[in-house]
């Protein structure tokens, strides 16, 4: 006797398979943590500058060096200075600060560990984690009233704010001193690169990648 049972077609698994390509599309992707875009944000910013150093030998060239004729001179050397050796002063800054630092390793200590606190205590802490610190919950505002407090006191209140201006002094007397000394006649800026910049836009350009990064994790506690 034969069989009358309908035949089995196939199962189509097309629909399935779209559905599926539909739900991985439709997942979010994984978030880089703001710690680690800020380094990277940093990283660029600070490897595009050093690409704009003149080179050494250049600011060193003895045979560049002359007196000033009045003080108005030596305002318009060191301008012009600025503009062209700006990532090279820069660098002499922050060797000077890292030095004083250095020299000083208590006011070092305290500055990486008030970096650490704004860090992690409130940059990059997760916004549904509160801060309990002896059993006591601390919400966001009180968090940023304290780091601000902390932060007041430890630059202002202690011998790191002395280090800091001592060593910003000591680096800008010396730029000041090569810019005012450097005749700069011989030196051309590039056309793409306006005279009046300064050498601070390198600093511009890192602190504007860094609000980048961390706006997002600052934004959240808004």
């Amino acid at each position: 006797m034969a069989s009358t049972a309908p035949p089995i077609l196939p199962i189509s698994t097309a629909q399935s398979g779209s559905a599926a390509a539909t739900s991985t599309q439709s997942q979010p992707p994984i978030a880089t943590p703001a710690f680690r875009a800020l380094i990277a944000h940093l990283s660029d910013s600070v490897c595009n500058g050093f690409s704009q150093r003149r080179p050494w030998a250049e600011l060193v060239d003895r045979s560049a060096f002359s007196k000033p004729e009045c003080l108005s001179d030596a305002t318009i050397r060191i301008r012009k200075n600025y503009s062209y050796f700006r990532v090279n002063y820069l660098s002499i800054l922050a060797v000077v600060l890292a030095f004083s630092l250095l020299t000083n390793p208590f006011s070092l200590l305290i500055l990486l560990g008030l970096l650490a606190s704004w860090i992690f205590l409130y940059l990059f802490r997760p916004s549904d984690q509160p801060l309990v610190i002896f059993g006591r919950t601390f919400s966001d505002r009180e968090t940023l009233g304290i780091l601000v407090v902390l932060s007041v006191f430890v630059i202002f209140l202690t011998n790191v704010g002395s280090v800091l201006i001592s060593a910003l002094m000591v680096g800008a007397a010396l730029i000041c001193a090569h810019g005012a000394f450097r005749v700069p006649e011989d030196l051309f800026l590039d056309e793409q690169e306006p005279a009046a910049t300064g050498f601070l836009s390198f600093l511009s350009g890192t602190a504007s990648n860094a609000a980048a990064a961390t706006a997002p994790a600052v934004a959240a506690r808004v």
